[in-house]
């Protein structure tokens, strides 16, 4: 069953982390492209909480909380930047 879990969150994560990358290089516009960013962020937290759930360890929860707050910061600043670039 492990197996199976595992190979399913592996097969989902990438398409998840391969469609953020096409928005990300396609979008239009910057915040087209942030939130692209956003969610190749939080699709790599959801990756490695993953791992961490399947293999019973908690040792990456330091590198959790540092993706999720270099997402939250780097999302907030970049609107800022693009709200404030408006006539």
């Amino acid at each position: 069953m492990t197996v199976f879990l595992t190979v399913v969150l592996t097969g989902l994560l990438s398409v998840t982390a391969l469609l953020a990358l096409v928005r990300l290089y396609r979008g239009p516009t910057l915040l087209d492209r942030v939130v692209a960013a956003d969610m190749l962020l939080a699709t790599m937290v959801g990756a490695v909480g993953a791992e961490a759930a399947v293999n019973r360890h908690a040792t990456t929860l330091p590198v959790l909380v540092v993706l999720a707050l270099l997402g939250f910061v780097g999302s907030v600043s970049l609107v800022r930047f693009a709200v404030r670039d408006r006539p």
